[in-house]
């Protein structure tokens, strides 16, 4: 894990970092382990999903308000495989799959096109857990930005 630390967006690494501290010894954190106060100013951009036992397996719980407005809607309560943001419903789910299985961060920098638009996009995938054994939600972090061709708009 330690190239993409190297080379991905500040914020993304300061988020992983109090991640880590919330670990405190232990391979992931709970959820009441995460203190929204302590992450205020990345709110905007971080997700909550639960892992769920059905055939649905991954639910959004919360989207920040940053995440709603690049979506255009809110996806709150839907599946993963149904209300995705990334370039397929099977990329979506490999990435929650692997932190699920794994139980361990994972990075991923994946531009993509959205139906009217090209999305230069950086996640991270934080496993959180109840019982320090199951993966029972991951908080996703992301830094997003529209990715315009030349000529098309300006940002």
């Amino acid at each position: 894990m330690a190239d993409w630390r190297e080379t991905c967006h500040p914020d993304i690494r300061l988020v992983f970092d109090y991640w880590q501290r919330k670990c405190a010894g232990r391979r992931m954190p709970s959820r009441a382990d995460i203190d929204p106060g302590d992450l205020r100013r990345f709110l905007p951009q971080i997700t909550l999903v639960d892992v769920v036992d059905d055939t649905r397996r991954y639910v959004y719980r919360l989207v920040g308000t940053r995440e709603v407005e690049l979506r255009g809607y809110d996806p709150t309560g839907k599946a993963v495989a149904e209300a995705f943001f990334a370039s397929s419903a099977e990329e979506a789910i490999r990435y929650y799959d692997a932190v699920s299985k794994t139980q361990a961060p994972r990075y991923v920098a994946d531009p993509f096109q959205a139906v009217d638009r090209f999305i230069g996009e950086e996640d991270l995938f934080l496993p959180l857990s109840n019982d320090g054994e199951t993966v029972n939600m991951i908080m996703v972090f992301s830094i997003s930005r529209d990715l315009f061709q030349s000529g098309d708009r300006q940002a």
